[in-house]
């Protein structure tokens, strides 16, 4: 079983993301994803810094994957798109369809995001013929079901991708064409200020009653609970997941990914942080289940 670390969903200054990745070079990781999923306003990198900092990566051993908008709304967003896909030298991770259709094009493999929702072997098949060789399973996508597509794909005499799965951190649930921190904030969309940047782990959202509900992540609503799977590694096994991903988060990540490294190498589960895993299990995703 391998370590992903999934990528950023937070907007950041410069040096932070640069001086984030370039201690994460040094964790016990497999696998790094580089670039923009959320708005593709957040320029404190560009195109070309993403790949040079990917090339940087890159040179420590771990596979590189360059992650792709999940909402594209403009033609010089695509523009970018195009940009990462015709670089051709490291494996995408298409969140979209524009992106699944570009890899097709050059025949490029591709690992299918979270964020294509793929439910049945039928669809899986599809986009196995288009390049995809990696599958990341929506937020929902529990233990029964990755059973079932399981079970569905070895009945129709197919091969399983590498699956991986959200293992920590704020699920992603919805995008909008508005922008959520900007609606919060009372501002314009198009003169936001980019005042994501001042959440640095996403804008918290209460209920009236007061009670935590959910996360603004500017176009991006997140749960608000972290989801913690590594008590449920054995099942995670069972089930055949190959990858765990653990979303980055401002303070705090070269603990969670060792502690999720020492659970991998000692097969021993570690206890639970109080973070919720209610979709693994077939509940509502804010449950904590099997507590």
């Amino acid at each position: 079983m391998q370590l992903s670390l999934g990528p950023l969903q937070y907007f950041w200054p410069r040096q932070r993301v640069l001086d984030f990745y370039r201690q994460a070079r040094d964790w016990p990781l497999d696998i790094i994803h580089l670039g923009e999923t959320v708005c593709s306003k957040r320029r404190e990198l560009r195109t070309a810094d993403w790949l040079a900092l990917a090339v940087e990566l890159a040179a420590s051993g771990k596979q590189i994957v360059l992650s792709t908008l999940a909402l594209l709304e403009a033609e010089s967003e695509l523009g970018a798109l195009r940009r990462l896909v015709e670089d051709g030298r490291f494996l995408l991770e298409a969140n979209d369809m524009s992106a699944v259709q570009l890899c097709r094009e050059r025949g490029l493999p591709f690992v299918g995001g979270p964020t294509l929702n793929v439910y049945n072997a039928r669809t899986l098949g599809l986009l196995r013929g288009d390049g995809l060789c990696r599958l990341v399973l929506g937020v929902e996508q529990g233990r029964e079901l990755v059973l079932a597509l399981r079970a569905a794909v070895a009945t129709a005499g197919e091969v399983m991708p590498e699956l991986e799965i959200i293992a920590w951190g704020r699920l992603p649930l919805a995008w909008s064409a508005r922008c959520f921190t900007a609606r919060a904030l009372d501002v314009a969309k198009d003169q936001c200020g980019f005042r994501c940047i001042d959440y640095p782990d996403g804008m918290p959202l209460a209920t009236r009653e007061g009670q935590p509900l959910l996360t603004i992540n500017g176009i991006q609503i997140q749960g608000h609970e972290v989801t913690d799977l590594a008590p449920e590694l054995p099942e995670l096994r069972a089930a055949g997941i190959d990858i765990l991903r653990l979303y980055p988060q401002h303070e705090g990540m070269a603990e969670v990914v060792r502690r999720f490294a020492d659970a991998i190498a000692t097969d021993a589960p570690p206890s639970r942080l109080g973070a919720r895993n209610g979709y693994w299990h077939g509940e509502p995703g804010m449950v904590l289940a099997g507590a």
